[in-house]
């Protein structure tokens, strides 16, 4: 089997990989795939297209591995893609990397490592024995870092004069930008977990009494005397609410009473927004809603012209209103960054949780993790965002 890709490089073709026998299941149209390009260089690609057809003009390469089980980018955002490098007369790889967040896109990064058995056969220049202690030092460096500590500016001609010299040696190492965002969790043990046990080290705690409150408090955070389900309760949390000090509680780890797991808990906003009912519109904002309606009837734009504080967010918020609630999204598009505060706070009162907010001043682990929601069946009606939001998965 093979996959076309698009690869995230100004390249105005695709790519065709082989898939291993044991990626052949795994692999769906839309997913993200690490490839080989070049002599070194290694890329995120997206699954173009599966089939079984073999090329010949060039040695099919296979794939490194999938990064996905599911989709990161759908049928409609295909077409889409499509339709911007033929509008703007660029190619699908330019679009690629306008249009995902950078912790989606895995890239590989040149390391330059030490080689243990060079031997100088002659004088080394002053700059090149001072790249090669801090290598000896560490002795791997991307080329960022080796310029920054070394402080010499153009450092590339350095690194070429090190490379004939065969005193280092470069390597291709990938780089994930995104990381989930992860939360210690605590949990009794299996020994300490039976009501009876728990009884009985109620009393063996009795001369250690700060390690006892840490262990009633987790009891009342957990609800372990209860009948339902036991809460999760995080460390910090723990600690927290007993004033306890890590000492205290790794006591408790190492007597096998307490265990610490991790759980992904994301970046976005989860609290529960108080909303209001919308406002009414008045005569003149009523007539222009109407209008609006009259104009979508024929054609799907409308332009609204009105002045500064005439009420036109309003009758958005009406429009939105409608549009979700016959099951559809909403992008609110807005000029510029500065302006999304005020407008989302205008949004939230009415809108709450269901308002999600997308632009580049936002961390990028944010922005990935706003691109998986959408992913999900617990997406955003509403998003507010600037121009890097129109390729949201919709």
């Amino acid at each position: 089997m093979y996959v076309d890709v698009i690869l995230p490089l100004p390249i105005p073709r695709n790519f065709t990989y082989s898939l291993p026998d044991d990626h052949i299941r795994g692999i769906q149209i839309g997913c993200r795939i690490v490839v080989p390009f070049g002599r070194r260089k290694f890329y995120t690609a997206i699954v173009y297209r599966v089939h079984d057809c073999a090329l010949t003009e060039y040695e099919v390469k296979e794939i490194a591995t999938i990064l996905d089980t599911s989709p990161i980018l759908l049928p409609k955002q295909f077409k889409f893609w499509q339709w911007l490098a033929d509008y703007y007369l660029c190619t699908q790889g330019d679009i690629f990397k306008a249009a995902l967040p950078s912790g989606l896109k895995l890239e590989s990064e040149t390391v330059i490592v030490y080689n243990q058995d060079f031997e100088a056969e002659e004088l080394l220049s002053v700059n090149e024995q001072e790249v090669l202690g801090l290598l000896r030092k560490e002795t791997e460096h991307d080329i960022t870092k080796l310029q920054r500590e070394s402080g010499i500016k153009n450092i590339l001609p350095l690194v070429k004069s090190l490379l004939d010299k065969e005193a280092i040696y470069i390597k291709e190492e990938l780089r994930r930008a995104y990381k989930p965002k992860m939360e210690t969790r605590v949990r009794l043990t299996a020994e300490a977990g039976s009501e009876e046990r728990l009884k009985s080290l109620f009393d063996d705690l009795s001369r250690a009494p700060k390690q006892l409150i840490l262990l009633m408090k987790y009891v009342e955070l957990s609800g372990y005397m209860g009948r339902g389900a036991l809460k999760e309760v995080s460390k910090k949390n723990l600690l927290q609410q007993a004033s306890a000090s890590p000492a205290i509680f790794n006591g408790l780890v190492e007597k096998r009473i307490f265990e610490t797991y991790y759980w992904e808990v994301g970046r976005l906003d989860k609290q529960r927004h108080q909303t209001v009912s919308l406002n009414s519109l008045n005569e003149f904002q009523k007539k222009a809603y109407d209008a609006i309606h009259a104009v979508f009837a024929e054609k799907q734009v409308c332009l609204l012209h009105g002045v500064t504080s005439a009420g036109k967010t309003e009758i958005y918020i009406h429009l939105i209103e409608e549009t979700i609630r016959q099951g559809k999204q909403v992008l609110y598009l807005l000029p510029e960054i500065a302006l999304t505060t005020q407008i989302t706070e205008r949004l939230r009162r009415v809108f709450g949780s269901r308002l999600g907010v997308y632009h580049s001043k936002f961390p990028d682990a944010e922005r990935v993790e706003i691109w998986q929601k959408q992913l999900t069946d617990n997406d955003y009606d509403i998003i507010l965002g600037v121009r890097s939001s129109v390729f949201l998965p919709f």
